[in-house]
């Protein structure tokens, strides 16, 4: 019984010194997280090397994947390039396994441990902001020290009543046919999955497995075949994570668990290759170190198949579980609400979502066409576009929190800006414009002429800020013309061209508003224009100079130029 304590008791202080561990750093951290993790992704290569670095600092493959279903639903990342990072972060987490190998089974801590927990409580009751987070952080790692010499007591003791013969014998066996080995791997891989699935995480269980064959229970064959199975464990809590969740959040879910499976496969297919290697190496090595190295080794053999595979991967992903919902609302998801920056973003591309639709419908209004806005592959609407911009208003609402720079504090003021501008662009919009009107005069006609330009450019810069993320050191630039999807379309101009004639159109529009309304009603005096024709010829232009001048606004504040 005292041993199973002592088991219990070093895993239970084991999860939960990294669970505060975790917290302190992201607290340490603070914005640097998502800061580093949207500039770093610019290719998979870079986001796997950057995901890895990240994960292995904040100790937390978890909060590595949930800060990139973050920036991937914000569309500050491509799925892709969250692909990229969530593979690194495999990476990452190994290191922790490095730790138990390298320090946590060799010598009793219990003397660092406590003095580390002290301090670390102390700093993280009495400071506040980073500083606290550094004590949490320290107080976690003496607890995760502590941990680790309970756990070594607790298998010092299991060692005497548990040997490596009484587990299932591997293909690396001496004695046995090829079969019986198979199926004492897949044993062993099963208990791996269930010991991970039942602590929730994997370096845990990693961590076990260390201890196990440091105080000699566990062969080290049969170690590689846990740790395989323990791997494949942690994607179940991803997979649990995912239910109820937004598309990207099962998407990269799913993910990881076919990640995990794929590397799973790899390394069995390669077990009776590897593990001889192993076993003659551990004459020379220590095995607690091979078994780290083997933990890693197999993670980066995963992301070095699939990196280079990551189209089709991506591909197989997006054809597993298509996009659902509304093009235009696609960002507004709840995981972004954790970090106010991040759902200022998703914000900044539902509003230029809208905006693209709302100007590509009045361009067409005013050439006479009836042709569907479309987004990828569905058709939308400018009603679709005023529900659209109500959601976002809402979203913002459930923000967490205040943006914590005052560079973000303008990003969220610009943004807002932006979608009362939207929001009045579409009202105008749904307020009954008489377009047909327009071609009754020249100045009308000129008005009409200016409109069309300006929501041209307008639906350009706003299909600018939609649009993926651009590789790193590319020029920004938007589409020259609508064409038949507002999202997509060849970049040919850049974005101060678009701003500056959409500015020119509507200062030429507000000065013809400026002299067209005493003109057209001094027309009816004259007895040249009847009072309904005049009135109606007025308020077509003011209203062509409004949706110029909330496109304008619209688009400067969406590009920070407001």
């Amino acid at each position: 019984m005292s041993i199973a304590i002592s088991v219990l008791g070093g895993v239970g202080l084991f999860l939960l010194g990294m669970t505060v561990m975790t917290e302190g750093l992201k607290a340490l951290a603070g914005s640097a997280l998502r800061t580093v993790l949207s500039r770093a992704a610019a290719t998979p290569l870079h986001g796997s090397f950057w995901g890895a670095i990240v994960t292995l600092l904040v100790q937390s493959s978890s909060a590595t994947t949930m800060t990139t279903i973050g920036l991937v639903s914000a569309g500050l990342l491509t799925f892709q390039q969250g692909l990229g990072l969530v593979f690194g972060a495999n990476i990452g987490t190994t290191g922790t396994g490095w730790l138990v190998a390298l320090i946590g089974v060799r010598v009793s801590l219990t003397a660092a441990a406590l003095p580390m927990i002290f301090v670390g409580a102390l700093t993280k009751l009495l400071a506040r902001g980073r500083i606290s987070g550094m004590g949490a952080a320290l107080a976690g790692f003496g607890l995760v020290l502590f941990g680790l010499t309970t756990l070594q007591q607790g298998m010092g003791g299991l060692a005497e009543q548990v040997h490596p013969a009484d587990l299932p014998a591997v293909l690396a066996g001496p004695d046995g046919r090829w079969w019986s080995g198979l199926f004492g791997v897949l044993v062993l891989v099963v208990t791996g999955l269930v010991m991970t699935a039942v602590m929730q995480s994997s370096t845990a269980a990693v961590a076990v497995t260390l201890s196990a064959y440091h105080a000699g229970a566990v062969g080290l064959d049969q170690g590689c075949a846990l740790i395989i199975g323990q791997n494949i464990g942690t994607a179940t809590s991803s997979a649990l994570a995912a239910i109820g969740a937004s598309t990207t959040a099962k998407r990269l879910a799913i993910a990881y668990v076919l990640f995990k499976l794929i590397a799973a496969l790899i390394a069995l297919v390669l077990f009776p290759v590897v593990i001889p290697l192993l076993v003659g190496a551990s004459n020379n090595i220590d095995g607690v170190t091979l078994l780290a190295a083997y933990h890693t080794a197999y993670n980066v053999v995963g992301v070095v198949v699939l990196l280079p595979l990551i189209d089709w991967f991506t591909r197989l992903v997006e054809r597993i579980l298509p996009e659902r919902g509304s093009p235009l609302t696609r960002c507004l998801d709840p995981s972004a609400l954790a970090t106010p920056i991040v759902a200022v973003e998703a914000v900044r591309r539902t509003i230029a979502r809208a905006l693209a639709t709302v100007c590509g419908s009045i361009e067409t209004a005013l050439a006479g066409r009836a042709e569907p806005i479309r987004l990828g592959k569905d058709s939308v609407s400018v009603q679709d576009a005023a529900d659209a911009l109500g959601q976002a208003q809402i979203f913002l609402s459930d923000v967490a929190g205040p943006p914590d720079t005052e560079e973000e504090q303008r990003r969220l003021t610009s943004t807002l800006h932006a979608l009362d501008h939207a929001s009045r662009l579409t009202d105008a919009m749904n307020g009954g414009i008489k377009f047909g009107s327009v071609g009754d005069g020249p100045e009308e006609i000129r008005a009409g002429e200016l409109c069309a330009e300006a929501m041209r450019s307008a639906a350009a810069i706003a299909r600018g800020v939609a649009a993926p993320p651009r590789a790193a050191g590319s020029p920004q630039v938007v589409p020259a013309s609508l064409g038949h999807d507002a999202m997509a379309g060849p970049r040919a101009i850049s974005t101060d061209e678009a701003l500056a004639e959409l500015e020119r159109c509507a200062t030429q529009l507000g000065e013809i508003l400026r002299t067209h309304r005493s003109t057209t009603l001094n027309a009816v005096a004259n007895g040249t224009l009847t009072v309904e024709a005049a009135l109606v010829r007025a308020e077509t232009v003011r209203s062509l100079e409004a949706l110029s001048h909330h496109a304008w606004r619209s688009a400067a504040h969406l590009i920070g130029r407001g």
